[in-house]
């Protein structure tokens, strides 16, 4: 190579590095103009502007532009911030009431469609015309926490973050046992900090006088109280609310029926598997049966069983289920013993942080409840392993339909795009996906794409689903705490 050669392909290469540095500023600029846009949609409007199910609303520029490189994995096709831009933009001019729409499935419909639009404003009034004009009112709803551990703690700040206008769910007081100043000061402390979920992004300011945390603007009563049935909440002018139990104690309908006894509750919600015939609900599989006109205490379930419904419906559905096994990988708890001690259920007495630990799990019998029509098909175990955090289900599933490894793929990328399961499933598409990728995931169930199994028959098939066993729960409690409250909002993903 020449001397003049080279000075020209270095020439290139630094007019190639000042492009693609001034791509992504102007990019970073449009994300800093999407930020400003999705503020305004959420606290003046109630209107929430997700992505691909990804929140949007407090998160930075550089996060923004990670969830539109995230999308050419998933729907194979580039999305554009400045599209993005341009979409919200027309949403906030439009008459769209309050609602949650997904502006990443609205960007990929515009690459694909706009040519069939005169302008950005016609797609919008055609894509979102069930939301346009629309009259949806919302009483909002108090709620109390029941406790205030792992997924107490994750509820209020998710309850606290999704507040917005104070339109849904309102956070009005935790329960627990003992408020003096100094239990107040360590609960405020195990809200700020998390050792597994980070720090929490808001203000938590102490109020002794008044026994309350003041989260965000929010004003939470700290109640201190030994039995459930004790509380006088209207004291706290909190009426007709619903409280959350998540503390694992009170499992079936008289236990339960104690929070009801207490003025201003008028709804229970167990962050827990229900014992009798209470009915245990995945949000997305089977809350439309819940009667929450006519019943007053409802359960969540628990997190293994939100984490493989959603992937065993879209199977049944699509392939038919002749028989299967449920292995979950699951991180320890709280119920363990740090160090070997004596535990009432075998080998959980074990050290936790020292041991896989074989224990037993409810997901079979919880088919029982969520998915009758496969109920006595599966088998189910479970292992605890030294992780804080975040569980694998592995589903091994014999198949009525022949299937390729693609085609099973496929069909759990369609579901987790489209449908009534967008927001339970998430598509991923990485061969470097591991436990602590999932932490903090809004899902339930994390399809991992790149480990499915298809049999050489072509009907027995392997499948891995991760999940975040306490955030993408209680995401999924909050969902079904809003259905139940009947403050949802109208949605368009």
């Amino acid at each position: 190579m020449t001397f003049e050669t080279l000075k020209t392909a270095k020439g290139k290469v630094a007019d190639s590095y000042e492009t693609e540095l001034n791509d992504w500023i102007k990019n970073e600029k449009a994300a800093l103009d999407l930020i400003g846009i999705v503020g305004t949609l959420w606290f003046e409007r109630s209107i929430e502007l997700i992505f691909f199910r990804n929140q949007l609303v407090d998160r930075s520029a550089s996060e923004i532009m990670n969830l539109h490189l995230y999308s050419k994995d998933i729907v194979k096709k580039p999305i554009y911030i400045k599209d993005s831009v341009m979409l919200a933009a027309e949403i906030q001019n439009a008459d769209v009431c309050p609602s949650r729409v997904d502006l990443g499935k609205l960007a990929y419909e515009w690459c694909q469609e706009k040519n069939n639009f005169k302008t950005a404003a016609d797609f919008i009034n055609n894509k979102l015309k069930d939301l346009i004009g629309k009259k949806h009112t919302i009483t909002p709803k108090n709620v109390v926490l029941y406790g205030f551990g792992r997924i107490g703690r994750l509820a209020a700040r998710e309850l606290v973050a999704q507040a917005g206008k104070g339109e849904q769910l309102r956070l009005r007081a935790i329960v627990t046992r003992g408020n003096s100043n100094e239990e107040i000061t360590k609960r405020a402390d195990l809200l700020r900090t998390d050792s597994v979920h980070g720090a929490f992004p808001g203000t938590v300011v102490e109020d002794y006088e008044q026994k309350a945390l003041i989260i965000n603007g929010h004003r939470v009563y700290m109640i201190d109280a030994k039995n459930p049935e004790d509380v006088d909440y209207t004291a706290y002018g909190i009426n007709d609310a619903l409280l959350i139990d998540n503390t694992g104690v009170f499992r079936d309908e008289k236990e339960l029926s104690r929070h009801l006894k207490a003025k201003g509750i008028s709804k229970v919600l167990l962050t827990a598997p229900a014992k009798g015939d209470i009915p245990n609900v995945v949000y997305g599989v089977n809350h439309e049966s819940s009667d929450i006109k006519n019943n007053a205490i409802f359960s969540a379930a628990s997190c293994t069983t939100n984490a493989i419904m959603p992937v065993l419906q879209v199977i049944h559905n699509t392939l038919g289920i002749s028989r299967g096994h449920i292995e979950t990988v699951h991180s320890y708890t709280n119920d363990q013993n740090l160090l070997d001690n004596y535990h009432k259920k075998y080998r959980r007495g074990r050290s936790a942080a020292l041991n896989m630990v074989i224990t037993e799990t409810g997901a079979e019998s919880a088919l029982k409840k969520v998915l009758p029509q496969l109920s006595g098909k599966f088998t189910a175990n479970s292992v605890r392993v030294p992780t804080p955090n975040v569980s694998l289900a592995i589903l091994s599933m014999t198949v009525e339909k022949e299937i390729t490894r693609d085609e099973v793929n496929e069909i759990m990328k369609d579901a987790a795009l489209d449908g009534a399961l967008v927001e339970q499933i998430q598509y991923i598409n990485s061969n470097e996906y591991v436990s602590t990728d999932a932490i903090g995931n809004p899902c339930p169930s994390i399809f991992d794409s790149q480990a499915t199994i298809a049999g050489p028959d072509k009907k027995n098939i392997v499948l891995y689903v991760w999940y975040d066993n306490e955030y993408g729960y209680t995401r999924q409690v909050i969902r079904y705490a809003k259905y139940i409250a009947e403050v949802r909002r109208l949605v368009y993903y």
